[in-house]
């Protein structure tokens, strides 16, 4: 047996890191690949993306302008799809959001649940922060239209609305899921109500005109990047605990959160 067999050796185990890693019948091992794994693909064509906005490709800038310029002749001949548009946008604007995460930590906290308030509070830093540096980063300029029917500034990619519905609406969905678990219906409910938050709010800026449609696939991508290596690390949190693995899209990142009567060292 040779140094590099040695290492990879699990300890109290005759097999390899990787196959046990992989073993389904070490659940946490598993689960924990997958995410960083499915993470690490969300990322990949965000990564792409961002370089093809940064080289300026001809055939994506030509996609970004024929969706911009549909949407805004539609816009001009329709003020209430407008005035619909803007509405949703500014309600679900990265402020509200915010507002309401910080509602969700407080109610954590009086759950007592502190350590999944941190985790809403690290997805929600991380995702903007990240939003916020790309944007100076790549320096993308919005659409200039002749006449405009909505008006933001800053630069463009990725969007921060897309981004922060994204954080917003994973985070909502992987707190409640546990209230869910056994109730077909209402999770469906729940994968639905975030699904439609994060794609009515990006589809809101391109159709007002202020964002390129890779602006808000890029917002998309980077948040549901950002809750999947979140939630990895909050599972590997819970692996420390002698907690049970969480099926995580079905009862969310903390399932005893649905418990009647947790204790103090429930989060």
């Amino acid at each position: 047996m040779n140094v590099r067999d040695v290492d990879d050796r699990v300890p109290g185990d005759g097999r390899s890191w990787r196959s046990a890693r992989l073993d389904p019948d070490r659940s946490l091992g598993l689960r924990l690949t997958v995410a960083a794994v499915a993470a690490f693909l969300v990322l990949v064509p965000f990564a792409l993306l961002a370089l093809l906005v940064l080289g300026a490709w001809p055939p994506l800038f030509r996609l970004d302008a024929s969706v911009t310029d549909a949407l805004h002749r539609y816009a001009l001949g329709h003020p209430a799809w407008v005035r619909t548009m803007s509405v949703w946008s500014d309600v679900f604007a990265p402020g509200p959001l915010r507002v309401t995460a910080a509602l969700l930590v407080g109610w954590l906290l009086y759950r007592r649940a502190p350590r999944l308030a941190v985790w809403v509070i690290t997805t929600m830093t991380v995702g903007g922060l990240l939003g916020g540096l790309l944007k100076l980063l790549v320096g993308r300029h919005r659409p200039d239209l002749l006449d405009p029917v909505a008006r933001a500034a800053g630069y463009s990619f990725p969007s921060g609305h897309a981004l922060n519905a994204t954080l917003a609406a994973g985070v909502l969905l992987l707190v409640f899921l546990p209230y869910a678990r056994d109730r077909r219906p209402l999770r469906w409910a729940l994968w639905a109500g975030a699904v439609l938050l994060a794609g009515v709010t990006g589809l809101s800026r391109i159709a007002l005109g202020v964002h390129w449609t890779s602006d808000v696939v890029g917002g998309w991508l980077l948040g549901s990047a950002t809750v999947a290596a979140t939630a990895a690390g909050f599972s590997t949190w819970r692996s420390r605990t002698g907690r049970r693995p969480a099926r995580t899209t079905r009862e969310g990142v903390e399932p005893e959160l649905a418990e009647p009567d947790p204790d103090e060292d429930h989060a």
